[in-house]
Parts: C-alpha cells; sequence; structure tokens
C-alpha cells in the first residue's frame, strides 16, 4: 500500500514543478511520472531496509 501513495504523491510534486516552472501538458506528465518512479524507488528501497533492520 505504500509504493502506490509514493508514487502518486511524487506524480504531484513532478506535476507541480513543471508547472512553476512554465511547462506544457507533456512536460508535466514526463516530470509527474519521473518523480512518481523516483519516489517509487526510494519508498520501495525504505521499505526492504526497515524489513531487513527489523522495524517491520
Amino acid at each position: 500500500m505504500l509504493l502506490p501513495i509514493a508514487f502518486a504523491f511524487g506524480m504531484i510534486l513532478g506535476w507541480q514543478r513543471a508547472t512553476r516552472r512554465g511547462g506544457d501538458r507533456l512536460d508535466k506528465w514526463q516530470y509527474g511520472i519521473a518523480h512518481g518512479i523516483a519516489f517509487t524507488l526510494l519508498a520501495l528501497a525504505l521499505t526492504i531496509l526497515a524489513r531487513r533492520v527489523g522495524l517491520i
């Protein structure tokens, strides 16, 4: 459940970042998807690390 939330959060942040920089519709999608993937990978790495350490 954490990974889709991380993707959505990254998507929103990327979309806002492209909007602030004056990007068009495709720029917003590209920034949103790129940020979404990055946040998902970060959340996955942190989840794996937490499981190995025994926090979860």
